[in-house]
């Protein structure tokens, strides 16, 4: 198959300018660099319902939400942590997603934290992911003390965190090439 992977990046806040926007921004672009192409979800443009709000069920959000999942090959997502997990607009986001867009389907994690940081959200991120049996990459970036992780230009300060990024985004293409053989 020599189609190109598209990878889907999915932000965990309403602002894509926000801190989790833009380390998801940095990734796609590492992916476009070594050859895929990327959507992102645009969640202040277009806010998914709650699940199980009146209406949901044939909002045309979730429609084109999940139409976009199903023609990614690969899923990146990137959230803030609040109070030990992901946040609430990415849980939403993931509870869209079923089976039918995410079988065997590449996913990487990414998350911020204003203190310290860990892998709570991460774990949480790969629970959800497995359970809607999404292949989650080994490679992870977690980013503690997001206010002082951008230079003015928005470009991640520390080489060592923008070296994880770029394996991270390696290992979802290649890892997706491998399992669409």
């Amino acid at each position: 198959m020599n189609d190109p992977v598209v990878v889907m990046g999915i932000c965990g806040t309403y602002d894509l300018d926000s801190a989790n926007g833009r380390l998801l921004e940095i990734l796609l672009q590492e992916c476009n660099s070594i050859g895929a192409e990327t959507l992102v979800w645009n969640n202040g443009n277009t806010p998914l319902p709650m699940v199980g709000e009146d209406g949901c069920w044939s909002h045309p959000n979730v429609a084109a939400y999940k139409e976009m999942a199903e023609s990614a090959d690969a899923f990146v997502l990137s959230s803030p942590e609040y109070h030990g997990t992901m946040s609430g607009v990415m849980k939403n986001n993931l509870d869209w997603l079923s089976f039918d867009q995410t079988s065997g389907k590449v996913f990487g994690l990414l998350s911020t934290l204003g203190g310290q940081a860990n892998s709570n959200t991460l774990n949480h991120m790969r629970i959800a992911a497995r359970w809607i049996h999404g292949w989650v990459v080994p490679e992870q970036v977690a980013i503690g003390n997001i206010k002082k992780a951008f230079d003015d230009s928005g470009n991640l300060v520390d080489e060592a965190i923008r070296d994880r990024v770029s394996r991270l985004a390696e290992s979802i293409v290649t890892s997706t090439t491998k399992l669409r053989r």
